[in-house]
């Protein structure tokens, strides 16, 4: 009973140690602060999605940034009537 009470120890001390000493996961992907993509709002349906998921169209000189083909299309005839 005592021996396993001492290796049950000994784990804990081990997995303390660990989390303290042990070198920190970096998440970066070759982006200050650790971010990996910033997202962005569907000015149709007003959806976030992740700037490198999203459909851009460039409308009268502004670039949106769409979920989907269809909300891009249906801000365009919107837009333009």
């Amino acid at each position: 009973m005592k021996l396993l009470i001492y290796v049950l120890l000994g784990y804990v001390l081990y997995r303390v140690f660990k989390a303290f000493l042990g070198p920190a996961k970096r998440v970066d992907r070759g982006k200050p602060g650790g971010v990996i993509d910033e997202m962005v709002q569907d000015p149709f349906c007003n959806t976030y999605i992740p700037r490198r998921d999203s459909v851009r169209r460039d409308i009268e000189g502004q670039e949106y940034f769409f979920c989907s083909e269809e909300c891009a299309s249906r801000f365009s005839r919107e837009r333009m009537s």
